[in-house]
């Protein structure tokens, strides 16, 4: 039985596509590199904020040695603007109450920015009783580690096999996968549904709706 759910944040709650791109593409922009379009970096998002830089400056054909420099740069503009078009997905809203209604405990692993993550999810989850909000914090391996996921568990009081890791990308369900959690892909994120479906994911659903499994 399924006692917690954890979520990813970007592409499995929240869409913030828009604002992550707007935030890449002034840090190039300050120092004169071509912008990539949105499509393009919504295939680059999952590994966490460095993952996301080294994929822009290989497609630029940069040194290395450029990517802490725009990664500070996309850090300061995402900072100053990181709720501006994002939005929970369509349809999430009333699953969430159902959770809650059910007793399951909520909480969110992301790779983003831990401080970042607080912030976003304040306005965006307030309606909601997540226990945690879990970041990429210093000392602490980023997804796929399992050792976040795992924290949470333990935290929350509830056994690995009784938890629902719920994500939209490859890096989601194999993190699932090492805590010994249920791995649960979501099609409407960043990454295509064929490498979810690559993962063998315990469930793939392709809309919000289709998460009330985890109340069976």
């Amino acid at each position: 039985m399924i006692r917690a759910v954890l979520f990813d944040l970007d592409g499995t709650l929240i869409d913030s596509l828009a604002d992550i791109s707007s935030a890449l593409c002034a840090a190039l922009a300050d120092h004169s590199l071509a912008q990539p379009t949105i499509d393009t970096v919504r295939t680059w998002i999952g590994g966490g904020a460095r993952n996301l830089i080294v994929h822009a400056i290989d497609a630029a054909r940069l040194a290395p040695d450029m990517v802490d420099v725009v990664l500070a740069r996309f850090r300061v503009h995402y900072a100053a603007a990181p709720i501006v078009k994002t939005r929970l997905y369509p349809g999430l809203a009333p699953v969430l109450d159902e959770l809650v209604v059910a007793d399951l405990r909520l909480a969110v692993l992301t790779n983003k920015p831990h401080d970042l993550a607080v912030r976003i999810c304040g306005p965006l989850l307030a309606p909601w009783p997540f226990g945690m909000i879990v970041g990429q914090r210093a000392g602490v391996a980023l997804k796929p580690d399992p050792g976040a996921a795992l924290q949470i568990a333990a935290e929350l009081g509830v056994p690995p096999e009784d938890c629902a890791f719920v994500g939209d990308s490859a890096v989601d369900l194999d993190t699932a996968r090492a805590a010994g959690m249920r791995a649960v892909g979501v099609s409407w994120g960043f990454r295509p549904r064929d490498e979810l479906e690559a993962c063998n994911p315990w469930l793939l659903v392709d809309d919000p709706a289709g998460l009330r499994a985890l109340l069976t």
